[in-house]
């Protein structure tokens, strides 16, 4: 290396130090959900009338992804639990997603499984305000995952479908494995995790978690 080559990677790193160039952000932003379900159209017309269409009241984190004013109630073989909140835009097979502690209360056992992978799931009755809805499968717990575009692919280095590791911070800081990668074109870039998972490390929704696979 020559004496200008090593002045000025002494700049840099000076330059680094201050403050002066940004170093790259390799943290990911945490999305903290509830239990909630998705409908699909016919489903939703036998839960609230025919032609019903859902009521936005806030957009979520993913792009074209909202919460619902409209709630229901859900019945398993030993109890219900009431106001569980709709996600909408409706999709192609209703699915109803809950907490592991949520089990108990219904009296279901339900595996853990990303998002519309639904094959071999339990059932459960949904209630609504003018009719009710016997799903004979559809009922998971949410595995834990990131969302990703290509783009963010390519600079954490990870493909769709893999698992990785991921370390949090904090008092009750440490790692979970089994996160899988969900690349889209559309994805907003975010880690997903329920609220029991969350509270169970101290997570919020101001936290960042970091890739350490």
């Amino acid at each position: 290396m020559g004496k200008y080559d090593a002045l000025a990677e002494l700049l840099l790193e000076v330059l680094k130090e201050g403050g002066y160039l940004k170093k790259e952000d390799n943290s990911i932003p945490v999305g903290i959900s509830n239990r909630h379900i998705h409908l699909s159209q016919a489903d939703l017309e036998t839960l609230f009338g025919a032609g019903y269409q859902l009521t936005k009241i806030k957009d979520l984190s993913q792009p074209m992804q909202y919460a619902c004013k409209e709630t229901l109630t859900i019945c398993g073989p030993k109890g219900a639990i009431e106001n569980v909140r709709v996600l909408g835009p409706v999709r192609s097979e209703t699915q109803v997603e809950i907490l592991q502690s949520d089990c108990f209360k219904l009296g279901i056992i339900v595996p853990v499984r990303m998002s519309g992978d639904l094959q071999g799931t339990p059932g459960i009755t949904i209630i609504g305000p003018k009719g009710s809805v016997i799903l004979s499968q559809g009922v998971i717990i949410a595995q834990r995952h990131i969302h990703m575009t290509p783009e963010d692919a390519k600079r954490f280095g990870v493909s769709d479908g893999e698992q990785v590791t991921i370390q949090t911070g904090g008092a009750r800081g440490g790692t979970y494995s089994n996160v899988v990668i969900r690349v889209d074109d559309n994805a907003a870039l975010e880690f997903h995790i329920d609220i029991e998972e969350a509270n169970a490390m101290l997570l919020k929704s101001t936290s960042r978690i970091t890739i350490v696979k």
